[in-house]
C-alpha cells in the first residue's frame, strides 16, 4: 500500500496529459482548425 501512490501518481501525471494532448490533436484534425 505504501508503494502504490508512488507509482500511481507519476503514472497518472504522465498518462493524463498524453491523453489530453492526443484528444486535442484529434479534435483539431477532425475540425480542421489549423
Amino acid at each position: 500500500m505504501i508503494n502504490l501512490p508512488s507509482i500511481f501518481v507519476p503514472l497518472v501525471g504522465l498518462v493524463f496529459p498524453a491523453i489530453a494532448m492526443a484528444s486535442l490533436f484529434l479534435y483539431v484534425q477532425k475540425n480542421k482548425i489549423l
